[in-house]
């Protein structure tokens, strides 16, 4: 695990202020829930969330699903999604070194929302070589939050205060912004960085990978600045080595 992800990773493991209250971890979390339900292909499927975060709604999700896979790498985070969801029998919590050992083809649908943008564009290249083979032939995979190059802090200040707005946690996103300026989320962008992607570019990756992808029309979170895709496995041209 590299440096950046480790730093990441303990940042979102430990205590943070990217969420105001308690109202915009609830509605961000049902948002996320109902986006991925929306992919879900039928009753039978096997899904898996990828970065899951707190996944608060995720019982939802299982509702809609025979098997929802919770993939975190903080700890702490997969301590609390086990209490969480210890009564839901078809919800499993697993740390991301836990998909190697998972067979191939066992998921209908993977979800990666809200994760790219903490990986560099080698450690996304073996995620996506990681998660080819666990993906059904028919199955897609969904990524979703994509960050382009023109996108900055200020857009994703915009889009907090009127998804606050919404949703009746406005005057706490203005105090929540101003701790979150101060805290340590903005020396960790400003010194690691946070990865972004043109639509082409990012296409071109998940080519190169082996996927056939396109851009779906919404993002899955509220900033729809940012984008998301939906990938399939491509299969190989006729003729071509399958080594």
């Amino acid at each position: 695990m590299s440096t950046n992800i480790r730093d990441w990773v303990s940042y979102w493991d430990g205590s943070h202020s990217i969420y105001v209250n308690a109202r915009h971890a609830d509605v961000h979390y049902r948002d996320i829930a109902r986006g991925i339900i929306a992919l879900v292909p039928h009753r039978n499927a096997r899904v898996l969330d990828y970065g899951c975060g707190e996944a608060l709604h995720a019982d939802a999700v299982a509702a809609q699903c025979a098997e929802l896979v919770l993939c975190e790498a903080g700890p702490k985070l997969r301590a609390r999604l086990e209490r969480r969801f210890a009564h839901v029998p078809n919800i499993t919590v697993i740390a991301p070194e836990d998909l190697k050992a998972l067979p191939p083809e066992c998921f209908d649908l993977i979800v990666a929302n809200s994760v790219v943008q903490y990986l560099n564009r080698a450690e996304l290249e073996v995620l996506l070589a990681i998660w080819r083979p666990l993906l059904d032939p028919t199955g897609h995979l969904v990524i979703a939050d994509v960050i382009p190059p023109e996108v900055g802090v200020i857009s994703d200040l915009q889009a907090l205060l009127r998804y606050a707005l919404a949703h009746g946690f406005f005057f706490a996103a203005l105090i929540g912004v101003a701790r979150t300026a101060a805290s340590s989320y903005r020396s960790l962008r400003a010194g690691l960085g946070i990865a972004q992607y043109s639509e082409a570019d990012f296409l071109t990756l998940l080519a190169a990978a082996g996927y056939a992808a396109s851009r779906l029309p919404r993002n899955m979170e509220h900033n729809q600045t940012r984008m998301a895709f939906i990938a399939k496995r491509a299969e190989p041209a006729i003729g071509a080595s399958t080594k």
